[in-house]
């Protein structure tokens, strides 16, 4: 059965009819809802015109969705039912957060337009994997080449640049230890307990560059000794027992048995990614949340690098050829500022986009709704049509409002001065199950990930 299974995918490999596509992004990015919309959409499109960017749909070739078991029995399935009903429910909700890998397959049969497909049957079938993770994991790729004594002095430096009383009040914790000299663990464990408990809150307060990222999305691994460890510098060559010794013991365990592992096991699987960026949000929290939100970015780019010096190049050999960034929560300004929202993406992953790009990795950036919750239109103001959008904010309260303009640049000091930048939290309409959600450039998304796999 296993050289069955085995020789049926390099059979749809060699006919181009399998995908493989990672959607990531840092939390509250909307993954939850960019693939269930992903989902919808291609499900609905034999019933719905809604994907009229989609060029197989377009030309009438799409003939349907459906989810079918996926292959792999270890990873779970991405609970799309889940999501529909709370979209479903009065009132409406946005679906749970995953916290952990999930995955779901879908079979996408479609009329083929090449004359080599057309010979072999009228139609054809594509089976498409959708992998959910944590983007906070992808910020420990870097923790790979550095030791831990590395590691501990680049956390110390930057909790330094924090300014929060809790995380000075952490320092003051950590700076007089004599940690060679001790040798009971419940130190180490109550230390590494509240340095979580900071993780967590810098989380809270907007910041990104979370390390490292099990920390606060643990999954499958919370309460495990793996995650009992905490930046600290001090005595550089530990003692055999001391409790220095059982935080470098950990931290390797972390590298080798937590970090390389998930790229092993998924990263370097994908075909195609998608990485979500909620850039409203941070504009809308200040400048501390939106240059570490850059910072994670720069991060998670190093990821994509696949110069044949990289790490990830060395130990995993990823074969990704597109990459789309798509700036999230789209509706949530007037369709006039989208172009100004693509371009603020594209400024903040420029740092890579040519390096990647020579590497024969398409990229692309958009901004999207994955599930629409507001309307656009014009109001009246002084006599002039002004853009607005209207909607129910989390809570219940229907407003009409124009946020005000994205930057279309990265930020300068100004900006955070006299911004009158208003983003605000909207509840997703009322959902009526078997009908496509509303969205807002989905189908541009599906065209760059999906249109040369369906022709």
């Amino acid at each position: 059965m296993k050289i069955t299974k085995h020789t049926k995918e390099l059979i749809n490999r060699g006919l181009d009819a399998h995908v493989r596509i990672g959607v990531t992004g840092l939390s509250r990015a909307g993954k939850t809802a960019f693939i269930t919309s992903f989902v919808n959409q291609l499900i609905s499109s034999a019933t719905d015109d809604n994907l009229p960017l989609l060029d197989v749909a377009e030309q009438g070739r799409l003939l349907g969705a459906r989810r079918v078991p996926q292959k792999s029995l270890l990873t779970p399935r991405f609970n799309l039912d889940a999501s529909i009903e709370a979209l479903s429910s009065e009132p409406p909700t946005w679906p749970e957060p995953t916290r952990d890998v999930s995955e779901i397959r879908l079979a996408i049969k479609y009329q083929p337009k090449s004359r080599a497909r057309k010979l072999l049957s009228s139609s054809s079938t594509l089976y498409l994997d959708l992998v959910d993770y944590p983007g906070e994991w992808l910020l420990d790729l870097p923790m790979l080449e550095m030791d831990y004594a590395t590691w501990s002095e680049s956390q110390i430096r930057r909790l330094e640049q924090i300014a929060l009383p809790e995380a000075k009040e952490w320092l003051g914790r950590v700076v007089d230890l004599s940690l060679n000299q001790e040798q009971d663990d419940k130190l180490v464990n109550q230390l590494s307990r509240e340095y979580t408990e900071l993780l967590q809150l810098l989380k809270q307060k907007g910041y990104h560059h979370i390390q490292p990222g099990r920390f606060v999305l643990p999954g499958e691994l919370a309460e495990a000794p793996v995650l009992l460890f905490f930046p600290y510098v001090g005595e550089d060559k530990p003692l055999k027992g001391s409790a220095l010794s059982l935080l470098h013991k950990r931290y390797k365990e972390y590298q080798n048995q937590v970090i390389k592992p998930f790229y092993k096991r998924y990263f370097a699987e994908f075909d195609r990614q998608i990485v979500l960026v909620d850039v409203l949000s941070s504009l809308n929290q200040g400048s501390h949340a939106f240059s570490d939100m850059q910072l994670a970015l720069s991060e998670i780019m190093k990821s994509f690098s696949y110069g044949s010096n990289s790490i990830l190049r060395r130990i995993f050999s990823p074969r990704t050829d597109k990459l789309l960034f798509a700036a999230t929560k789209a509706d949530h300004v007037t369709p006039d500022q989208h172009s100004n929202l693509t371009m603020l993406l594209r400024h903040l992953v420029q740092p890579v986009w040519q390096y990647v790009s020579f590497e024969n990795v398409k990229m692309e950036c958009l901004p999207v709704a994955s599930i629409a919750a507001t309307d656009a239109g014009y109001v009246e103001s002084k006599g002039k049509a002004q853009p607005a959008i209207s909607g129910t904010l989390i809570g219940g309260e229907r407003i009409t409002l124009y946020p005000g303009e994205v930057p279309a640049t990265l930020p300068k000091a100004d900006f955070w001065q006299h911004s009158g930048f208003e983003f605000s939290s909207f509840q997703p309409k009322h959902y009526v199950e078997s009908q496509a959600l509303p969205h807002i450039a989905m189908d541009k998304a599906l065209q760059f990930l999906l249109s040369d796999k369906l022709r």
